[in-house]
């Protein structure tokens, strides 16, 4: 299995610096937001993350290949770096402090599947950041030697779980309302998180299952990393492990298949 930790700490100094430039324009009163054609809002800092991002990227990585929410791809490498420079924007435009730069790289396997291999979550203004390489394990802390090693719960039945979730009219739109509805009744507790925070939460232990029936692969190739090397699942909604199903089902492991029942198909 190929070491990923240049790369891993190559995200690291990517992160700082897309955290320095984040947290200066948060609650600026000259940040400029913008409406996409998919009507989601788009901030200068966004724009401006992802182009710092890219710049650092095309002098330390130039044979590889990059994916971001906002430009779009650029390269053919056969490896992808994947970034959301911030995920949770409508947080970030509205002053909550729920928001964070996603960082991935994608490679692939002798068989030649491509698959997550490092994902980083840096959410500077909770303090807090995730990350993990396959095969490495998963962590959370400031820095690379300043972390603690997280793992997923134990917990094995739905009545003893805690379920994070997405806005209810998307699932209300992907026709699986009383479906999540029926999931929230079935287990212990329930809040609607949003974003990476209950994906981190799952491999940190505090959040047992979570799902969210529409996203890009931007949204999802670093958690899905993380929660794996925390010891959890990470599949589509169609179970399908991986990144590709536009849709996301994670969990302890335990709860995967009980997650899917409700939710699946």
């Amino acid at each position: 299995m190929p070491d990923y930790l240049d790369d891993l700490r190559l995200a690291h100094v990517l992160a700082d610096a897309a955290d320095d430039l984040t947290l200066d324009r948060f609650k600026a009163l000259d940040l400029k937001v913008e409406t996409k054609p998919d009507m989601t809002p788009v901030s200068d800092a966004d724009k401006a993350a992802e182009e710092l991002i890219r710049g650092s990227l095309a002098r330390s990585r130039p044979r590889d290949a990059v994916v971001g929410e906002e430009f779009g791809t650029t390269g053919t490498g056969p490896r992808r770096w994947v970034i959301d420079p911030i995920d949770g924007t409508k947080n970030y435009v509205r002053g909550v402090p729920v928001w964070a730069t996603l960082i991935a790289l994608l490679d692939r396997d002798e068989n030649g599947t491509e698959r997550p291999v490092v994902g980083l979550v840096s959410a500077p203004a909770l303090n807090r950041r995730w990350w993990a390489s396959i095969g490495s394990g998963a962590f959370t802390g400031r820095s690379l030697t300043k972390a603690g090693r997280i793992a997923v719960s134990g917990v094995g039945a739905l009545a003893d779980a805690s379920l994070g979730y997405s806005d209810i009219p998307e699932w209300e739109d992907a026709g699986r309302l009383e479906a999540m509805l029926e999931l929230q009744r079935t287990v212990w507790r329930c809040r609607g998180y949003g974003d990476f925070w209950p994906y981190m939460m799952i491999a940190e232990g505090a959040l047992d299952i979570c799902a969210e029936p529409e996203l890009n692969l931007w949204d999802m190739a670093p958690l899905a990393v993380i929660v794996e090397e925390a010891g959890g699942r990470f599949t589509g909604l169609d179970g399908v492990p991986g990144v590709t199903s536009g849709s996301a089902a994670a969990s302890n492991g335990h709860l995967h298949e009980d997650l899917l029942r409700y939710l699946g198909g």
